[in-house]
């Protein structure tokens, strides 16, 4: 099989998922193009702020497409190419894409609220606050990494002390695309170009911005890095959305789309052929299919981290609900796409059988750069300073959602009950500033501490929330008279994926243990969070699957 027929596979079965089964998806729960939206009701230049589909698909397309689309396959080829193809069409059209579509829609219905808040509408109180303590936790971890990935792909020197160009190129471009941003945020506010204005003036200031980057490199190790990147995330948690979060990520959508149209036109003009078997058994180096296929590819397919921001972020800039299927399903349809881009790269790398050595993203910095070399005559070096910008901004406009979104969730909880007046910690807890400070420093001390003693769970973590908000919106469908059999399926087999693999984790740490090899710093703390992600989500589970058996139909709905 060559690239480009698993290529030309992946983009019609997505083509026919998106204009298909998601419009039949629209039609069936309906829309009302007229009724006026959260972020139009609610507008108040922070959080609420309506914003045009482009801009929101822009928004949601980067901060949902992080480091998984790219590791995540390129792990799970060594099962095969067909499995992880399959399960990235599979579960990108009838998984993935419909949760985030689904958590966008439900939220755009409910006044702008996050899956959280909207299981304590439909399943109660106690669902709800197990879900965002779940929420909360998981986002500490993804700041952890995320910002620690970012710092070491901007650490400008070598163990040798010698610098490394690629890296401080791509720093100095983030630098300016942090501060542009907010110029091109007061521009997009108060001069209101039409789109195609927009369009123009975004993508010369990313020209400019890059040709600066590179021509005029920052030095700095990651150590520093870190501190910026954090002292970046208080900004992107607590400014107006318009003025910061919105334009970079309008300004970086250029980056990372054209790096998919770059790859995908270098699998189309190279087509190359794939040195790995199309099944490589069902146990690989000790490893089950089942469910470790499922749990790596991850956002490649599905994850629950979307719905957080689909429900989190997007849901309260939505102008239209016209723009729900763009936004929702669009985005991740196009995260997709970049897996199995990543899957054709790897694949070709590959020999005899055998995946390329050094990490995932350097296996596809490097392929796709010599594509920008081969085909397009870019110079190696400023192909290499392209793609490591691209890589890092995978991870940098990802972990900035998630630290609003962190900040967000515990904000929220704290609220107290309808009706009823804050408390002096909840006021305390419900501040932006204190919420967004708590947030990054359990983040930053996780950071320090090593993430990598519990990052081992972290997909399990992903697919389990996935589980959780798919059952959540069913609940939501049925108890306001929508279908909603289409999630069962989807809801129950995550959960059993996400469980097995939980259940394993915990065998293996029971293992470490019998044979005298249990580390408590490692195999400790993993037993714990393993432990408390299983509680946690039966817990949740079984509040919402008892509302789902329960659940009458209301007359009306909006």
């Amino acid at each position: 099989m060559t690239g480009l027929g698993i290529m030309m596979i992946a983009i019609v079965a997505l083509a026919v998922g998106y204009f298909g089964y998601a419009r039949w998806l629209e039609k069936t729960w309906g829309i009302d193009p007229n009724r006026p939206t959260p972020a139009v009701e609610k507008n108040d230049g922070k959080d609420f702020s309506p914003a045009s589909r482009w801009t929101v698909f822009a928004h949601q397309f980067t901060s949902i497409t992080g480091a998984g689309p790219v590791t995540g396959p390129i792990i799970a080829a060594m099962f095969g190419w067909a499995p992880a193809l399959l399960w990235m069409i599979v579960g990108g059209i009838f998984f993935g894409a419909v949760q985030d579509f689904t958590a966008l829609y439900a939220s755009v219905k409910n006044g702008g609220k996050s899956v959280g808040m909207i299981i304590e509408s439909y399943v109660g109180r106690t669902g709800r606050q197990l879900f965002l303590l779940f929420c909360w936790l998981f986002t500490l971890l993804v700041i952890a990494a995320f910002c620690d990935m970012v710092a070491n792909t901007f650490n400008g020197f070598a163990k040798d002390g010698s610098q490394i160009m690629p890296n401080a190129a791509a720093a100095s471009i983030s630098l300016l695309y942090m501060f542009v941003a907010v110029g091109f945020g007061l521009y997009l506010k108060y001069c209101k170009p039409s789109s195609g204005v927009q369009l123009g003036v975004g993508i010369v200031l990313m020209v400019v911005m890059v040709t600066a980057g590179i021509y005029f490199p920052v030095y700095a190790d990651a150590v520093t890095w870190r501190y910026v990147v954090f002292a970046y995330l208080f900004a992107a948690s607590v400014m107006p959305m318009w003025l910061l979060k919105q334009p970079r990520d309008y300004l970086s959508m250029f980056l990372l789309i054209g790096m998919i149209i770059a790859a995908v036109i270098g699998v189309c003009i190279q087509n190359p052929t794939l040195n790995m078997p199309a099944f490589a058994g069902f146990t690989v180096k000790g490893l089950d299919l089942f469910p470790i296929l499922f749990v790596t590819i991850a956002c490649g397919a599905v994850s629950g981290f979307h719905s957080l921001v689909s429900s989190g972020t997007s849901s309260k800039m939505i102008s239209s609900e016209k723009d729900m299927r763009l936004v929702g399903y669009g985005s991740m349809c196009v995260e997709v796409v970049l897996g199995v881009v990543s899957l054709i790269v790897v694949c070709a790398a590959a020999s005899n059988g055998v995946l390329p050595s050094g990490t995932p993203f350097q296996t596809f910095s490097g392929s796709v750069a010599a594509f920008l070399t081969e085909i397009f005559g870019v110079p190696h070096q400023i192909a290499a300073c392209i793609l490591t910008m691209c890589v890092s901004a995978l991870a940098l406009t990802s972990v900035d959602a998630v630290a609003r979104i962190g900040r967000m969730s515990l904000q929220e909880l704290f609220m107290p009950e309808p009706g009823k007046e804050k408390t002096a910690v909840q006021k305390l807890f419900t501040n932006t500033v204190f919420s967004t400070c708590l947030t990054l420093l359990a983040g930053y001390a996780l950071c320090i501490a090593g993430y990598m003693s519990v990052w081992p769970l972290f997909g399990s973590a992903n697919q389990l929330l996935s589980a959780l908000v798919l059952t959540g919106l069913a609940v939501f469908l049925k108890s306001t008279g929508r279908k909603g059999w289409m999630l069962y399926a989807p809801m129950t087999i995550m959960f059993a994926v996400t469980m097995t693999a939980l259940v394993q984790a915990v065998i293996r740490i029971i293992g470490a243990w019998m044979d005298g090899t249990f580390v408590w710093m490692i195999h400790g703390l993993q037993f714990v969070v393993a432990a408390a992600l299983i509680v946690l989500a039966l817990l949740v589970v079984y509040h919402c699957v008892l509302k789902l058996r329960d659940a009458a139909p209301i007359v009306k709905r909006n």
